[in-house]
């Protein structure tokens, strides 16, 4: 039987110790992603989530029985940014949020096991955004994360800290998008024990 990769084992990018940052080095890898904007607690956002997961284990199952190379599907992740980015890390002014909703795919998924991944999809139960899914690779590179536990909204805090105390105490700056992997799933986990890596790409000042 062939060894199911999990990738948050696999991959030093998906470890984070709580409310410690810590620099990493994040590879290129590859997502279906779906783009949004506005409060994630609207149906937006819920038919992003419920049209992405259908596609990824679409795609697990065909790699699975047609490659015969099997693994767990990845947690959901989304890149957030806002005109003001107080208005994300302090002011948390929902409605001026954009997002794009993301789930991790293995390199060895093509653009055309994802066709037929959302002809598949679509033929029964279609999605509301399947239209609007894409595969794109993201190359982050440097970056600085650490893992939040508890609700969404009290995330300011180690934001906070991470983006005005060890940035710039590391001698490096923001670039790129404000990035969150979320290892708990909202709707079965109470709120206090959702865990969450925080990832902020950075680049040296010197």
């Amino acid at each position: 039987m062939t060894r199911k990769i999990d990738f948050k084992r696999e991959l030093d990018c998906y470890s984070a110790r709580r409310d410690t940052p810590r620099i990493v080095q994040v590879p290129e890898l590859r997502y279906l992603m779906v783009d949004g904007h506005g409060d994630p607690n609207t149906p937006a956002f819920a038919e992003a989530t419920a049209t992405l997961y259908p596609v990824a284990y679409r795609l697990k199952f065909a790699s699975r029985t047609n490659l015969d190379r099997d693994y767990v599907v990845m947690p959901l992740e989304g890149l957030w940014w806002a005109e003001d980015m107080e208005g994300f890390t302090a002011a948390r002014d929902k409605a001026r949020w954009d997002w794009t909703l993301m789930i991790m795919t293995p390199d060895w998924i093509t653009e055309d096991m994802v066709t037929e991944a959302v002809e598949q999809v679509g033929a029964k139960n279609r999605p509301t955004r399947l239209d609007d899914l894409r595969l794109e690779p993201l190359a982050e590179g440097l970056c600085v994360q650490a893992l939040h536990i508890g609700s969404y909204d009290d995330e300011a805090g180690l934001l906070r800290h991470m983006h005005h105390e060890f940035i710039p105490g590391h001698g490096l700056t923001m670039v790129g998008t404000h990035h969150e992997i979320y290892l708990g799933d909202a709707r079965r986990v109470e709120p206090a024990k959702l865990r969450t890596i925080l990832r902020q790409p950075v680049a040296r000042t010197g």
